[in-house]
């Protein structure tokens, strides 16, 4: 068995006028993730774990943001085509664990949601999906409610 991990990262400033969308799910919040697509950085953590391990480069390679085709896209639609390049390279997963790191809003009570929603685009169940969440304890552009962080890490194997 071939069995490989990959290591994901992303970050988004918060701006107003832009909704939340954090693990493929809108949350109400009085600002949003700011990015070329719905900014979704737990999902897109999620797809560069999962192209590293995979040796695919990374989201930014796969969907530009100069690319006019993916602007205000939906994240869930870009996991799905990355699942579908692993899976035409031979590969399943294994698992995935995320953090998001945000001071508000809460994350705990989307958790199973998210769960619930990205494990039929991932191939998984939702045992297979850990998410969790943390403040920056106030310190930094996090702490200072400016901007969310997401980290992943995925195991794929063959």
């Amino acid at each position: 068995m071939n069995i490989r991990v990959g290591f994901g990262y992303d970050v988004h400033p918060l701006g107003d006028n832009r909704e939340l969308w954090l693990g493929g799910i809108k949350l109400e919040f009085d600002k949003g993730c700011v990015g070329h697509s719905d900014a979704d950085v737990l999902l897109h953590a999620i797809c560069d774990a999962l192209l590293g391990a995979a040796n695919l480069r990374d989201i930014g390679f796969h969907f530009p943001n100069t690319n006019p085709k993916y602007k205000g896209a939906d994240s869930k639609l870009l996991l799905k085509e990355v699942v579908d390049l692993l899976l035409q390279k031979g590969y399943k997963i294994g698992n995935i664990d995320a953090t998001l790191s945000l001071e508000a809003p809460k994350i705990n009570p989307h958790i199973t949601s998210i769960q619930t929603i990205l494990a039929p685009i991932l191939n998984v169940t939702v045992d297979d999906i850990s998410i969790k969440a943390t403040t920056n304890e106030k310190l930094g552009y996090v702490g200072r409610g400016e901007g969310v962080n997401a980290y992943a890490v995925a195991l794929i194997y063959k």
